[in-house]
């Protein structure tokens, strides 16, 4: 009897083993299902996938400008009060950091500019490093200018000022306004020697790009990155008393006419660029090359304010090689020398000196 049994017996063996095995060959196939629907990766068995080397993205790098230790500082403000004329000084200060509040379409004393401030250029009323600061005015003027061809005083480069980044009238020489800017300008480059421009003073200079600037790519560096402080249409935030900006119009009728030094793409690019969105320095900047230049293009393809610029470069051969209106002593047409490239500018006029 147990030996008819046996073979039976195996057989029901053999069938609960094969059984098994189907079950967990089942669940093997749900578990992958579930894997996969679930958005998990499964490794891929492939042998040459498994030798590829995994490709990291490269996050773009926006380094320090400069090393702070290196460049020029302005005087401690709290030592003003040992000059002589330190009331002057300060007055002059004021003027710089609340330019409309004394001269702008409000302003208290005179009503000669469009409500912006001196301030805005000139960072920290003209002392931060890199922010179109007047650490060299002192040491170098009296100064040959090539865009006016003439021998230029510092109350010739404050009006300069007036006329074009505040799209204004000038002070006159002997103004108690325009004594005490000088004054506070001098105070501020003090410290350094005549004839010498100290490291940090001015603008940054960014490296020139293979291409064009491109306005389409600055509009969306500039909905991105300065249209919260701005405004979309670039006209600014008024204070709510009408006396001027907390932040200013960059294009319209209250911002900088064409002949303002900003209105050159390298110079608004590099002012940016070590300066700008709102948090940046030329420690930390938050733009790249590339998004200051295609910015700076944005903003100055837009409408602004007109000068008289008739008189500016009696020599042309002397223009900037962004000044973007001709006759020009090259060939290069006024729109490659608005947006660029400008290494073909810049190389030809160092082959014709």
């Amino acid at each position: 009897m147990n030996q008819m049994m046996q073979p039976f017996l195996k057989l029901i063996t053999l069938l609960v083993a094969l059984l098994g095995l189907a079950v967990a060959l089942v669940g093997v196939v749900g578990f992958v299902v579930f894997l996969s629907y679930s958005g998990v990766q499964l490794p891929s068995l492939a042998e040459e996938e498994k030798t590829l080397p995994q490709v990291v993205a490269e996050i773009p790098v926006v380094k320090a400008l400069a090393d702070a230790s290196s460049l020029w500082k302005a005087p401690d403000w709290a030592s003003v009060e040992a000059e002589p004329n330190a009331d002057e000084i300060k007055y002059g200060r004021d003027l710089v950091a609340n330019t409309s509040e004394f001269l702008g379409p409000k302003g208290k004393v005179k009503a000669i500019s469009n409500g912006m401030n001196c301030q805005n250029c000139h960072l920290q009323a003209g002392t931060a490093p890199l922010g179109n600061n007047y650490g060299a005015v002192a040491s170098t003027y009296p100064k040959f200018r090539a865009r006016s061809g003439t021998e230029e005083t510092i109350e010739k480069r404050i009006n300069d000022c007036f006329e074009r980044s505040l799209n204004g009238k000038p002070l006159e020489n002997n103004s108690k306004e325009m004594k005490a800017m000088v004054a506070y300008i001098q105070w501020v480059g003090k410290d350094v020697p005549k004839g010498e421009v100290p490291k940090g003073s001015g603008i940054y200079e960014v490296p020139l790009l293979d291409r064009a600037a491109d306005p389409i790519k600055g509009k969306l560096v500039y909905d991105n990155q300065c249209a919260s402080c701005h405004q979309a249409d670039g006209q600014g935030m008024p204070k709510p008393d009408g006396t001027g900006y907390i932040y200013p119009p960059l294009w319209g009728n209250n911002s900088y006419n064409h002949g303002a030094g900003l209105y050159r793409l390298s110079r608004f690019a590099g002012y940016v660029k070590a300066n700008m969105p709102l948090g940046a320095t030329f420690e930390n900047p938050m733009l790249t090359d590339e998004e200051a230049w295609d910015v700076a293009a944005y903003v100055n393809s837009l409408e602004r304010p007109a000068k008289d610029l008739s008189k500016d470069w009696p020599d042309i051969s002397k223009k900037p090689m962004d000044h973007p209106f001709g006759p020009f002593s090259d060939e290069f047409t006024e729109e490659q020398h608005k947006f660029g490239p400008f290494k073909p500018i810049q190389a030809a006029k160092a082959s014709s000196k």
